[in-house]
């Protein structure tokens, strides 16, 4: 992991458990795709609390000098995506995170439990 893509994939894991997002898991899918270096998975347990992790990230990557590259679903709050270029970010609620099993459809990419801090 270069160190910039560290620092990102680290800020944002850090700013999702901030907002007490549930379930955090990193996948490193550069290994098995060209989509992105790095997916981050995490959990809501409801709209408000998908939209309130997403703006945390946002409004902190922006300040840091990472900018958003696209967003998808804020408005249903049922899935967001935050594509950040190298790290693409997806926030779930618990149903949604069940039906779609991005944790099985890319179980093939590595897994990294914890970022170190790179800050």
């Amino acid at each position: 992991m270069s160190q910039e893509a560290g620092r990102l994939v680290s800020l944002a894991e850090n700013l999702a458990a901030e907002k007490k997002a549930r379930d955090i898991m990193i996948l490193e899918i550069g290994k098995v795709s060209v989509v992105a270096d790095y997916f981050m998975i995490a959990g809501g347990a409801n709209k408000i609390q998908v939209q309130a992790i997403a703006d945390h990230i946002m409004q902190n990557l922006k300040e840091e000098g990472y900018p958003l590259l696209h967003r998808e679903g804020y408005q249903e709050g049922l899935w967001v995506l935050l594509d950040y270029g190298s790290l693409v970010i997806h926030l779930f609620q618990p149903e949604e995170r069940e039906f779609y099993n991005l944790e099985r459809l890319w179980g093939h990419a590595p897994r990294l439990d914890t970022v170190s801090p790179m800050l």
